[in-house]
């Protein structure tokens, strides 16, 4: 297949819906060759590239879970089929559970931390390299407040949300020198599927706790990833999208 070169290019992990769609469309918008990763809906991920065609926009697909290892090589193989250098990397592909801690299985810790932490390292090792070799770029990883400051009942997704932060923080120094910015967005409770267990009335009272009072939407996530991809002295950063919510 023939390189393409002329634009910066993203990859989005976990990019068929929710969040990761907005920050796919943010990008495209924006003018990126953008790149989506998927995990195993194909039928939704076909939906949200037929929905961009429409639209006059070109994403490519890549099916990988980013947990496995051998999947995420392959799948940076196959951008690299494509174009010649990574620009931006946006690992969003994550996982929630809410349980109390007693009926938390030790196969549900592993794999909320598989997709949240292990496929943010799997990921960020492989773009590192190609980063460093072509003189630089940006990795966003996709944390959540509940990583900030903890919720009831989801020990699991709050401890790997912690741990996108912590890791951040640390690749952010290792990679600066080789200028390649590492930064986290924190989103607060955005409207999406992943909150939909929420009552209606469980719903108005975290409204009333957001002090611009209202949920947050994919979009805004999406902006503030954009503003990250752009802002050449800024790495190493935590930057809250919620709205004022627990602060």
């Amino acid at each position: 297949m023939e390189n393409l070169t002329d634009t910066k290019t993203v990859l989005v992990t976990g990019g068929t819906k929710g969040i990761g769609k907005a920050i796919a469309l943010e990008f495209l918008q924006l003018g990126y060759e953008v790149v989506i990763n998927y995990s195993s809906d194909e039928e939704t991920a076909l939906a949200t590239q037929s929905e961009f065609n429409m639209l006059g926009y070109c994403p490519v697909l890549i099916c990988a879970d980013v947990s496995d290892e051998n999947q995420v090589r392959e799948m940076f193989r196959e951008f690299f089929s494509i174009y010649d250098r990574l620009d931006i990397l946006v690992n969003n592909a994550g996982i929630s559970l809410y349980e109390v801690i007693q009926d938390t299985s030790l196969d549900d810790w592993d794999r909320v931390f598989a997709v949240n932490v292990r496929g943010m390292f799997l990921c960020c090792r492989e773009a590192a390299d190609k980063m460093i070799g072509s003189g630089g770029g940006c990795i966003i990883n996709i944390s959540s407040v509940w990583g900030e400051v903890g919720a009831s009942c989801e020990v699991a997704y709050s401890a790997s949300k912690a741990a996108v932060i912590g890791f951040t923080k640390a690749l952010s120094k290792e990679l600066a020198p080789s200028n390649v910015r590492v930064n986290c967005v924190s989103p607060g409770i955005i409207d999406t599927s992943m909150n939909s267990r929420f009552t209606s009335e469980e719903i108005e009272d975290l409204i009333s706790q957001v002090p611009l009072g209202r949920l947050g939407v994919g979009e805004d996530v999406a902006k503030a990833c954009a503003y990250l991809a752009e802002a050449s002295y800024v790495t190493g950063e935590v930057l809250p999208v919620g709205g004022g919510f627990a602060k």
